[in-house]
């Protein structure tokens, strides 16, 4: 019998479920994709084949991908998972974890001893319902364990001015103001990509300070706008992610003080107090900065004590 576990799948592992450039699949080890649709009565399974690593492609690997698929589709030990449409939908609907947070994308994840099958799905008629993107297993959890130490931005000198988790965005700003966001791709501790185009870290740092443009990280645990009490104008702001300073709400609450108020604000939009003071910080003395990180607060929105050294640690 076949081996085969499938679970939802994380975050970090949704960037791996679409083609990726040519330096990410090399070190995945992303074999290929199929991409199938289920013909409008909900019941077929027309497919196409897209190779990525042709030499990976081997009659092992063949054979398993076409016992995985008849698995999926006619072994009821796996849920049915790919029977019909409305079978696929039920699958969905019932693992609401595994949305992307729209009604068009769920994940999952398959892994066999050798091959992982990134499943995303797509329950809607008319447009394609899966995509199956097959790796070589340890090749691509090799790859995200070190994407997991994020990616650094540097000066040109190497000193460390912040790091971004894989998949995040930043915004660059040019002299002339105007602005690009640019989604950014771990492949190794000193190389990345932003945007289609790769970079040496160090090589990314002196073309920015050539060029006169400046960088801040987007971080994507931040939300795009959030409340803040402003203390020297007893006012309430709205600070927007990236963007200097605040704009006036030009409001202030009833029963409660306006300290109060910005908080129950950024309550009923789901909005930490750890993001919300981020985000103020950030507003106020730089997106780069480590007080912009919402890692760096406690529930209470308290600022995190750094660790204490071990007793003979150098200092």
């Amino acid at each position: 019998m076949m081996e085969l576990q499938i679970r939802e799948m994380t975050p970090q592992e949704r960037h791996y479920c679409y083609s990726q450039s040519a330096q990410i699949e090399a070190q995945t080890g992303c074999i290929g994709h199929l991409r199938a649709d289920m013909d409008s009565n909900g019941k077929g399974f027309f497919s196409s084949w897209t190779d990525h690593r042709d030499d990976l492609k081997t009659q092992s690997f063949k054979d398993e991908f076409d016992e995985v698929l008849n698995a999926l589709r006619f072994e009821s030990d796996y849920g049915g998972i790919l029977k019909d449409r409305n079978s696929l939908s039920r699958y969905c609907y019932s693992h609401p974890e595994a949305s992307f947070g729209n009604d068009r994308e769920w994940g999952f994840r398959a892994d066999t001893p050798d091959y992982t099958y990134m499943l995303r799905l797509n329950p809607h008629k008319g447009e394609y319902n899966l995509y199956c993107y097959c790796f070589q297993r340890v090749w691509l959890e090799q790859h995200m364990k070190c994407a997991e130490k994020g990616i650094r931005f540097i000066t040109p000198d190497y000193r460390e001015r912040f790091k971004i988790a894989d998949g995040e965005q930043i915004r660059i700003t040019g002299q002339d103001g105007t602005k690009r966001d640019c989604v950014c791709r771990y492949i190794d501790d000193y190389h990345l990509e932003v945007g289609s185009n790769l970079y040496h870290i160090c090589e990314l740092a002196e073309r920015l300070e050539q060029a006169g443009n400046t960088v801040i990280p987007l971080r994507a645990d931040l939300p795009e706008k959030c409340f803040v009490y402003v203390e020297s104008t007893n006012e309430i702001g709205i600070v927007t992610k990236g963007e200097k300073g605040y704009i006036p709400l030009g409001q202030k609450p009833e029963g409660v003080s306006v300290r109060e108020g910005a908080a129950l604000l950024n309550e009923t939009q789901g909005v930490t107090k750890a993001q919300a003071e981020a985000m103020k910080a950030g507003s106020l003395f730089g997106w780069d900065t480590p007080a912009a990180d919402p890692k760096n607060y406690d529930g209470a929105g308290k600022p995190l004590r750094p660790k204490h050294r071990e007793r003979g640690e150098a200092r």
